[in-house]
């Protein structure tokens, strides 16, 4: 007998009094006792509302049709009222969620937050909840667990916080633990840490699992069984190494082989729609290797020589502890190449591209652009590099002004720094570069809410061409994509350069994507280069330790 059991499920939203709008188109699906399910999917698939009606947590808009069914261990869950519903799903199932941070209470601390569902759940005392929560914590993988068991969510990285919404979702034993996107934004070894301890723990007690993704890639090292979504509706569904390895559904080949791997640098990414018009669908029909002639003349544009940076933190009543984010970072960057910074959360990669945009003060070390120092030129002097130096930040959906229109985002810069003659010349550039990153003309009208991540991606790239910079820094862009999306931003991006000579500082976490694009890696761990090299050379021959570590932990490499 299977643990859940899914039977024509629909869920609808209610746009306005007459309309709706049908996100889950009847789909069914079992998940026995015992084993992992990978519900894969692209935003908008489905896969979360259909998570979120099993948990009961869908929004008053939500309308479950009376004809869905979903069963735990025999019992219908659509028949339960919302006590028994809250007492089932706080204990029997439990849920980890995307984003942690929109989890978290940010106004109590960790650990009072995890003792809370013990104490409320498993009736412990104050004491009995601060131990387990420890235990918790360690099992985890949250360092210096009696520090951080007082720790208030914002003190904590992304993966910690992801890691401390695990140990809550787990510190009651439940027999079904659903795993909403758990891992995408996290470093690879991290990933791999989260990955091995859910497996672990679906073994040791005896769980079933739940995970949702939109990676095809992460899921063949921990599910038994693969139902593949697009729509709302199931598009393929059987044991994990049957789909993984011979797929019947041109979409779950699309997903396998959208994303870079580490054999290979195709010209272009392969795309969703490159399936659809009848392109042959195993990744040698379109990635042959890379054969683009990359305009450099190999003069250094941009020269770091031991950038520095510290941070200090307040103990006690004067004293100041420092941080040092990044600590004697130096490379040379060439016009048209692509310099890829790989790391861990905490390794000062971010900080460095922060650091060299003067969004925070450099505590050392100098960055010559054009024979100028960034660092050490005066605020007024540095207004003129902004326009050559720019950045594209992680996240698409707090980067962009929601109350700009699109058309609004990409005037703002040009009447900043006054480029074009007048409004109807910049509307003209703006229409232009919308065009140039693949948007629509109508989109000029449109404010940010109505695209997607990855349409609100491109809209970020074309803010940041408005300026005709040289160099873009592209922090963690497309770590936050579905892999079809991010495929398409990948290719925007090396158009783009092939384009018009730009320079890309390409931050990331992803080794895979990193491999795509640069054509030097530099490796960085707790604020210092590690390993700096060229990319083919790199990936075929680490040469520290940890760079062979963070290689192995990419799922399938290592």
């Amino acid at each position: 007998m299977n643990l859940l059991e899914v039977r024509q499920l629909r869920v609808a939203f209610r746009l306005d009094r007459k309309s709706t709008a049908e996100a889950v188109k009847g789909i069914s699906f079992d998940v026995p006792r015992n084993a992992t399910v990978a519900l894969v999917g692209e935003s908008g698939s489905g896969k979360s509302v259909s998570s979120l009606a099993v948990m009961g947590l869908l929004d008053a808009a939500a309308v479950v049709s009376a004809d869905s069914s979903i069963r735990f261990d025999g019992r219908e869950l659509l028949a339960l009222n919302s006590k028994q519903r809250r007492a089932l799903c706080g204990k029997d199932i439990a849920m980890i969620f995307q984003e942690p941070m929109s989890s978290l209470n940010p106004v109590f601390t960790v650990g009072a937050q995890i003792a809370e569902v013990l104490m409320l759940h498993l009736r412990m005392s104050r004491a009995q909840a601060r131990r387990r929560t420890l235990e918790l914590l360690e099992e985890v993988g949250i360092p210096d667990p009696a520090l951080r068991i007082a720790a208030y969510p914002g003190e904590l990285s992304g993966g910690q916080q992801q890691r401390v919404m695990i140990a809550m979702a787990i510190a009651c034993e439940p027999r079904l633990l659903i795993a909403d996107e758990p891992t995408t934004a996290l470093d690879v070894t991290i990933q791999q840490q989260i990955m091995e301890l859910i497996a672990r723990l679906q073994k040791r007690r005896a769980m079933s699992v739940l995970f949702i993704t939109h990676d095809l890639g992460l899921v063949a090292q921990i599910a038994d069984h693969v139902i593949v979504m697009r729509h709302g509706k199931v598009r393929e569904a059987g044991p994990a190494q049957q789909v993984l390895n011979q797929p019947a559904d041109a979409y779950t080949r699309a997903l396998l082989h959208c994303r870079p791997t580490l054999d290979a640098r195709p010209h272009r990414l392969p795309v969703i729609a490159d399936y659809q018009t009848g392109i042959p669908a195993e990744p040698d029909g379109i990635a042959s290797m890379d054969s683009r002639v990359r305009k450099s003349d190999g003069k250094p544009l941009l020269e770091v020589r031991n950038l520095s940076k510290s941070f200090y933190l307040r103990e006690g009543w004067f004293g100041q502890r420092e941080i040092k984010a990044v600590k004697d970072v130096s490379f040379t960057l060439a016009r048209g190449q692509t310099l890829g910074v790989v790391g861990e959360s905490g390794s000062g990669k971010t900080t460095v591209g922060l650091t060299l945009l003067r969004l925070h003060q450099a505590s050392g070390g100098s960055a010559m652009f054009d024979g100028r120092d960034l660092l050490s030129m005066s605020a007024r002097e540095f207004q003129a590099y902004k326009r050559r130096i720019q950045i594209i930040f992680q996240n698409p959906y707090a980067s962009l002004n929601p109350r700009f229109t699109v058309g609004d985002i990409l005037l703002e810069p040009l009447r900043i720094h006054r480029i074009g003659a007048d409004n109807r010349a910049r509307a003209a550039m703006a229409h232009a570069l919308l065009d140039k990153v693949g948007l629509p003309a109508s989109a000029y009208t449109r404010y940010p809410h109505e695209f997607s991540g990855g349409q609100r991606q491109r809209i970020a790239i074309a803010r940041c061409l408005t300026l005709q910079p040289e160099i873009l820094v592209c922090d963690e862009s497309v770590s936050a994509l579905d892999v079809s999306v991010q495929a398409q931003v990948l290719n925007l991006l090396r158009d783009l350069q092939d384009e018009l000579g730009l320079s890309y500082i390409f931050i990331s976490h992803d080794l895979s994507v990193v491999k795509y694009m640069a054509d030097q890696v530099m490796v960085m761990r707790q604020g210092a280069v590690v390993e700096l090299a060229d990319a083919d050379a790199l990936y075929r021959n680490p040469q520290q330790p940890y760079t062979r570590a963070l290689l192995a932990a990419i799922p399938g490499h290592g």
